[in-house]
C-alpha cells in the first residue's frame, strides 16, 4: 500500500509502498478515506513523542470503512463506516471501566504507539471499545476532522469546562482546535472572544459565532483585552495553541472561580510554562486538561451535527493528495493554513 514514511526524526517523509496491515484478533483494518494533517502528527515527526520509533507512519484523524476484521470482533463487519478518537483505550482497565477511557491506563494512538493513516490502510486495536459508526450523510473528510482536534475542542467545552449559555469563552488561538472551540461554545449559547494574530483567522472566528475577537499583535497586554471585552473576565478559557505565552495569557484573562482548559500541546522546551500562581490562588482558579474524548461520548457531539448546531465542515480548510500531506506535515509549525487541513486522496 502507499503510505508516507519517514526514517528519521526532522527528516524529509517520503511517499513509498509498505506492507498492508493484517488486522489484530481484536482489531480490524480501515481502508482509508481522508485523514487529518494535526500539529500533533508534526509534534511527532519531531520526536518530541516517546512512543514514536522510525521508520513511522504519521496520522491519526482518520474516517473510512472496514476493510478485513479480527475473529474476536463482534461489532463491526467490512464495508461499515467508522471514524476513532485518536485516544484508543483497552477497555480493561479501571479508567476504562470508569468511562474514562481519554486516560486509559494502557492507552494506545495510531500514529504515534504503532503506524498510522497517512496510507490506504491503517490497523485500529480493540475495535469494539473504539471505534465510533458514522452517520449516513456524514462525509469521510468531515468525519475526519472531528478525530482529533473538534472531539477535544467538545470535550474541552462542554465536558471539562462545563460550560453554559450566557457564560463568556476565551479561545486563545484560532487554528483548528481553537475554530472548533468557537462554534461549539457559540452553538451551546456562549458568548465566545477569539484571540490569535492573524486577521483571516480572527474573521472565521466571528463567522463561526465568536462575539469579540483580539488580534494578540495590536494589544499591549491579552489579558487585559479580553478582561475588559467580558468584563471582569472569561468564566473559562482555552489555551488552543500549546505556547507558553498563549497559557499564561488564558490563565490571566479568567474572572475569580474562572476555569483554564489547556488543549495544545505542550512538549519539549515548552513542557514546563511560565504560571501566574498569584492569580491561581488569590481568584481560586482551576487548571484543567482535555485529552482527546471517550468513543462513547461522540454520539452527543455527533447528534448535534446531524441536528445542524454544529458545522465541522466549515472548518475545512485544504483538501490535498497523500503526496502533498508531506509538505503540509513539515509546515505544521508555521500557521500558515486556515481551518482543517485533510487528505481525501490517496
Amino acid at each position: 500500500m502507499r503510505a508516507v514514511l519517514y526514517e528519521a526524526f526532522a527528516q524529509p517523509p517520503k511517499l513509498t509502498n509498505v506492507p498492508e496491515p493484517v488486522p489484530e484478533a481484536h482489531g480490524v483494518v480501515v481502508r482509508v478515506r481522508a485523514t487529518g494533517v494535526c500539529r500533533s502528527d508534526w509534534h511527532g515527526w519531531m520526536g518530541h513523542d516517546k512512543d514514536i520509533a522510525p521508520p513511522h507512519v504519521p496520522g491519526h484523524e482518520l474516517a473510512g470503512t472496514v476493510e478485513a476484521v479480527g475473529k474476536d470482533v463482534r461489532k463491526w463487519r467490512p464495508g461499515d463506516r467508522v471514524t476513532v478518537p485518536f485516544v484508543c483505550a483497552c477497555g480493561e482497565c479501571p479508567q476504562c471501566r470508569a468511562g474514562n477511557q481519554q486516560v486509559c491506563d494502557h492507552q494506545f494512538q495510531p500514529g504515534f504507539t504503532h503506524w498510522g493513516s497517512f496510507a490506504e490502510f491503517v490497523s485500529i486495536h480493540r475495535a469494539d471499545v473504539n471505534l465510533v459508526a458514522l452517520p449516513e450523510g456524514l462525509d469521510f473528510a468531515t468525519a475526519a476532522s472531528l478525530g482529533c482536534r473538534f472531539a477535544t475542542s467538545f470535550r474541552a467545552v462542554v465536558d471539562q469546562g462545563g460550560t453554559r449559555a450566557g457564560q463568556w469563552v476565551a479561545v486563545h488561538g484560532c487554528g483548528g482546535v481553537g475554530l472548533s472551540a468557537v462554534m461549539i461554545a457559540s452553538a451551546i449559547g456562549a458568548n465566545v472572544v477569539g484571540i490569535d494574530i492573524s486577521d483571516q483567522k480572527l474573521a472565521l472566528a466571528r463567522d463561526l459565532g465568536a462575539a469579540a475577537t483580539v488580534d494578540a499583535n495590536s494589544v499591549a497586554d491579552v489579558a487585559e483585552a479580553v478582561i475588559e471585552l467580558t468584563r471582569g473576565g472569561a468564566h473559562l478559557s482555552i489555551d488552543a495553541l500549546g505556547h507558553p505565552t498563549t497559557c499564561f495569557n488564558s490563565i490571566s484573562s479568567l474572572r475569580k472561580r474562572g476555569k483554564h482548559v489547556q488543549v495544545g500541546l505542550m512538549l519539549a522546551e515548552h513542557s514546563a510554562p511560565r504560571i501566574p500562581m498569584d492569580k491561581v490562588v488569590a481568584r481560586e482558579l482551576e487548571l484543567l486538561g482535555s485529552h482527546g474524548m471517550q468513543a462513547h461520548r461522540y454520539g452527543a457531539m455527533l447528534d448535534m451535527v446531524q441536528s445542524g448546531k454544529l458545522q465541522p465542515e466549515r472548518l475545512i480548510g485544504e483538501r490535498i493528495s497523500l503526496e502533498q500531506s508531506i509538505d503540509a506535515l513539515m509546515n505544521m509549525d508555521k500557521f500558515e493554513s486556515v481551518g482543517v487541513t485533510v487528505v481525501t486522496r490517496f
